[in-house]
């Protein structure tokens, strides 16, 4: 392959979660994304919208990344890891992922150039819904 990246490939987000049940339920439910596969109670790929999303429950290192653990989030107010969503109304989105169980942190705020408001998945991964007026 000599041009990186080409049309025919895809970025897909791997998000280490610790019950596939649990989150395939929020993801589908709640996010309202599309339930795309499950691999044998391991795992499960969702497409959000043309972006690929697939959770995986944890695991030790393999022979392909020796030094790697996977692993979910373990401390909710530090993120390494973040999703925003741009929406046309930040206030519509509030209240429709709210009314599915999305536990947002504050209700929108209004920062002037952005309005937004952040949730968090079962597992701690942070999203953000923004709107910017105007726009």
């Amino acid at each position: 392959m000599s041009d990186f990246p080409t049309s025919e490939i895809e970025l897909t987000h791997i998000l280490v979660v610790s019950d596939v049940d649990k989150s395939r339920d929020w993801y589908q439910h709640v996010l309202g994304a599309r339930l795309y596969r499950e691999y044998d109670g391991t795992s499960a790929v969702f497409d959000f919208n043309g972006s690929w999303l697939l959770l995986v429950t944890g695991g030790e290192p393999t022979a392909d990344k020796p030094d790697v653990t996977f692993a979910p989030p373990t401390r909710a107010d530090s993120v390494n890891h973040s999703f925003t969503i741009r929406v046309p109304s930040c206030q519509e989105a509030y209240e429709t992922l709210k009314s599915r169980g999305a536990q947002f942190l504050t209700p929108p705020h209004d920062r002037g150039s952005e309005i937004r408001a952040f949730f968090r998945d079962p597992d701690g991964h942070l999203f953000e819904i923004s709107e910017i007026p105007g726009a």
